[in-house]
This record gives C-alpha cells, sequence and structure tokens, in this order.
C-alpha cells in the first residue's frame, strides 16, 4: 500500500486538475521538437547532404559532432540563464534556434558553412534538451518526478517516431530546404505559445504545492555534498557510469540497422529499431511508474545496465543470422534505452539538496554528452578496423562497466 500510494496521490491529483500535469503535456511536446532537430534530425541530413549534394560522410559528420559538442559546452550553463532570463524566454529562444540552425543545415552552399549552422542547432538542444526538460519539470513533482519525467521524456521517443519519418518524406517531396522550413515554423507556431502558458507559472504564485499534495511537503533531508563537484565522488561515480552508458548506446545505435540486416533484411532492420524505440517508452514509462519511492534508484541504474547488457550479449549470440535472438536483443537493448535519460535525474534528486539539483543536472548532461558525441565514429572505426565481430561485445563491456562504476557512491 505504501508503494502504490504516490502513483494513487499522481493520479488524483491528475483528476483534480493539478497544473503540473499540463506542464508535463507540454514538456512532452517540447521533447518530440527538440528531439526531432537536435538528436535525430542530424542523422538525417547526413543522408540528404551525402546523397543530395555529393558532400563527404566525414566532412558532414565533423559538424555533427560539432553539434552534440558545443551543445555540451552551453547545457551547463542553462540554470544561469533560466535564474537571469526565465525559462519561458530562454525556451522560446531555444525554439527559435533549432528552427533557425535546422534552415542553416538546409540552405548550406559549401561543407564550410554547416559549422554555423551547427552552433545554431547546438543552442537550440542545449536548452530544450534532457536538462531543459527536468528543470521544467522539476518545480511541480517531487515524489512524483519519476512519473512525470517519464512522461515528459517519453515526448523524447515521440520525437523519434514522428520525425524521423517526417523528415524523410518532406525532404524526398518538397527537398531539404523546404522540409526544414515547415518543420522549424510549424514547431515555432505550436510551441511558442505553449511556453507561456505552461512554463511561466510558479506553483506557489498559484498556491499549488508539489506533487498536487494539500500542503507542502517537509524539506527532504540531503546534506550537501562537500567540495566543488568535480571533487565529488558520487558525482564523479554517476558522471562516468552514464557516460559510458551513453557511449555504448549512441555507438550500438549508430551501427544496429546494418549489424541486423543480414539477419532481418534492411526492412526488418528498420523494423527492428521500430521495437527498440516502442521498449524505450514502455522501460521508461515502468520505471517512472512503478520505483518505490525509498528505493535506491542507483540499484535501479545497475538493473538497467544489466537488461542492456543482455541485449548485447543476445546481439553476440545472434551472430549474423539469428534473427530471433536478434529481435530479442532489440527488446532488451530498448527496455533500457529511454532510462538512461531519465535515471540520472532522478538519482540527482535523490543525492543533492534540491537548490543544487538543476545545476548538478546540466553539469552531468554536459559531460556525458561531450563523451557520446565521439560515439558513432569511435564504433565504425572500431568496425572499419575489425569487421562487425566486436561491436556488440564492446558495447556489452561498457555496460558491465557502466553498471560497476554506477555504486562507487566514495
Amino acid at each position: 500500500m505504501t508503494r502504490l500510494s504516490p502513483l494513487c496521490a499522481s493520479i488524483g491529483a491528475m483528476a483534480g486538475g493539478f497544473f503540473g500535469w499540463r506542464v508535463v503535456a507540454a514538456a512532452f511536446a517540447l521533447a518530440a521538437y527538440a528531439w526531432g532537430i537536435g538528436f535525430y534530425g542530424p542523422g538525417l541530413w547526413l543522408l540528404a547532404l551525402t546523397e543530395g549534394r555529393g558532400w563527404s560522410v566525414g566532412t558532414v559528420s565533423a559538424a555533427i559532432t560539432l553539434h552534440f559538442l558545443a551543445s555540451a559546452a552551453i547545457v551547463s550553463r542553462l540554470p544561469r540563464l533560466h535564474d537571469r532570463f526565465g525559462p519561458v524566454a530562454v525556451t522560446r529562444a531555444g525554439i527559435v534556434l533549432a528552427a533557425a540552425g535546422a534552415a542553416a543545415w538546409a540552405f548550406a552552399a559549401a561543407p564550410w558553412q554547416l559549422a554555423p549552422a551547427a552552433l545554431l542547432t547546438a543552442a537550440g538542444w542545449a536548452v530544450t534538451g534532457g536538462a531543459a526538460i527536468n528543470a521544467l519539470i522539476s518545480r511541480w513533482f517531487d515524489r512524483a518526478r519519476p512519473a512525470a519525467l517519464a512522461m515528459a521524456y517519453n515526448g523524447a521517443s515521440m520525437g523519434g517516431i514522428l520525425f524521423a519519418p517526417l523528415w524523410t518524406a518532406l525532404i524526398a517531396g518538397l527537398g531539404f530546404p523546404a522540409a526544414a522550413l515547415l518543420i522549424g515554423a510549424g514547431g515555432i507556431l505550436l510551441l511558442w505559445p505553449l511556453a507561456g502558458r505552461y512554463f511561466g507559472p510558479d506553483p506557489a504564485a498559484m498556491g499549488q504545492h508539489p506533487d498536487g499534495a494539500p500542503t507542502a511537503p517537509p524539506p527532504r533531508p540531503v546534506a550537501a555534498p562537500a567540495g566543488a563537484l568535480r571533487s565529488q565522488p558520487g558525482f564523479r561515480s554517476l558522471t562516468i557510469a552514464f557516460a559510458l552508458g551513453m557511449v555504448a548506446q549512441m555507438g550500438l545505435l549508430s551501427q544496429l540497422a546494418s549489424l541486423l540486416a543480414p539477419a532481418l533484411g534492411v526492412r526488418g532492420a528498420g523494423l527492428a529499431l521500430s521495437l527498440a524505440t516502442i521498449c524505450a517508452v514502455v522501460g521508461r514509462t515502468a520505471v517512472g511508474w512503478l520505483l518505490p519511492p525509498g528505493a535506491d534508484r542507483r540499484r535501479a541504474a545497475v538493473l538497467n545496465f544489466a537488461v542492456q547488457a543482455a541485449g548485447s550479449l543476445c546481439l553476440v549470440a545472434a551472430g549474423g543470422d539469428g534473427a530471433a535472438l536478434a529481435l530479442l536483443a532489440c527488446a532488451l537493448f530498448g527496455l533500457g534505452l529511454g532510462n538512461l535519460l531519465s535515471l540520472p535525474p532522478l538519482i540527482v534528486q535523490a543525492e543533492w539538496p534540491p537548490a543544487q539539483v538543476g545545476a548538478v543536472v546540466a553539469a552531468l548532461s554536459a559531460v556525458t554528452q561531450a563523451c557520446y558525441a565521439f560515439a558513432p565514429a569511435i564504433f565504425g572505426l572500431l568496425r572499419e578496423a575489425a569487421g562487425d565481430a566486436p561491436v556488440a561485445p564492446a558495447a556489452l563491456l561498457l555496460q558491465l562497466l557502466a553498471a560497476a562504476m554506477v555504486l562507487r557512491r566514495r
């Protein structure tokens, strides 16, 4: 009964009109747009620019790496931007920057022009991505934050489900420039008013308390770790663990379709990736709604890394012709996919005082993003040097190391 009480309270708050759930819905829409441009977009633009304009894969890939690295540098400053300009202005700026950046990629007349385009999309991605979603949600939720973040971050998966085929269809039918203008303009028209309506109100000013509770919850007794953030063992272990996990995840995802094609065919490989995305939504939602309030969230991360490691192990066993094992690998890998985004803010919430959570999440996001920016190149080079065989074992090793590291609090 104790474990179910936060879930019951959250459902009651939804029914009672708690404004925080409307913020979650708006954050879901923002996440879909942010991931549709800032995360999934560059990979699709790579195809449009290399096949449509004959530019080299290396040059366009370097611009994609710049996009992620520059975003990592900006996201660490997100709490200060929110404090100075407010979440509405910062979010609206990010929406416009993402749209302008997508257009700059599309209208680039020479490869060197991809660098300024990458800086624009990097800025937009930094202030509308994972750390931003956490900041927008955390003011409204405490005990129900796992469920709220899971629902909001599911917009990221929806961004892949909706925007990948949308980009493909619009580029094929109208061309890259028209596609970028349409998607960017649509995002601005939808999200500009949404940001003002739902990201501006403050819970205290509305007379509401976190989770929709009738009274303010007592402050959580979390002592501030001593020393600068980079010197805190808890932060270092958390950062290293999720950096390793994200490198494994991004590196394997970048190669997965072509690894699966021999066993499943090109069409089957695409469907298998869709299966992984669906399982990501299922896994994130299950953890968000069922994680007990007093549970050790680092142990939940260990279990998540273990599930993904099991997926990598199935991929090793599948080889190049085991279709059933390959599908099982995608399902297991997918179940942990979304939680690599949602678990770090939840661990930070449990281990740092509320006033420090935003800054710690932003710093953690910056480091992990700077690491996974190189993952596709690392796994691609590994594959070129040694063939397909070492790819899944490399991901498995990184996932096991991440599981061991995340428990090293001291």
